[in-house]
């Protein structure tokens, strides 16, 4: 199953080249920036997990997608999207959200009906991932590659994004 949420999701993946484009339009636009990433895609978990800070005065692409590089390299096998918003007043909201990254397998939903008062019936939709626990629900299939979808990582001292080396606390 394709997870279809945010702007483009019924359009095959944007190509970094269509990324890069979007990017620079928010940046244009001067909406922040930001990069997000979870193993829980419900329609209703509206916080992922964040890459870092948001980007306020960038004025260029290549630092998102410097950062985007490095969030596929720690999580590629989570979903990642990218998030602008707009800090004008009136709008102080989220413009445009568009996932960037997905795991190789996507198992879906399931739809729960339960009975309810006057034979109501109430529907709620389970994603299959969560029936594992966090960290292991787009574990690599690989015997020999069986890491967690959490690896350790480390806030770096001179950047907003982790540092992919490890060894240490995060500040």
């Amino acid at each position: 199953m394709r997870i279809t949420q945010g702007c483009f999701s019924f359009l095959p993946d944007l190509t970094d080249d269509q990324i890069r484009a979007q990017v620079q339009y928010c940046i244009d636009k001067g909406w922040a920036v930001n990069i997000e990433f979870t193993d829980d895609p419900h329609p209703r978990n509206t916080y992922w997990e964040m890459w870092g800070l948001p980007m306020f005065d960038i004025k260029d692409a290549a630092a998102v997608m410097m950062e985007l590089a490095a969030c596929r390299k720690a999580y590629g096998n989570l979903y990642i999207r990218i998030s602008a918003i707009d800090s004008s007043p009136g709008w102080e909201s989220l413009r445009l959200s568009f996932i960037v990254n997905r795991p190789e397998e996507e198992p879906g939903f399931q739809l729960r009906r339960q009975e309810s008062n006057g034979r109501n019936i109430l529907y709620t939709t389970h994603p299959y991932a969560v029936d594992q626990p966090e960290g292991q629900r787009y574990v690599s299939r690989s015997i020999e590659t069986n890491k967690a979808a959490y690896p350790p990582v480390l806030l770096h001292k001179d950047s907003a994004g982790p540092n992919l080396e490890g060894g240490g606390k995060s500040r």
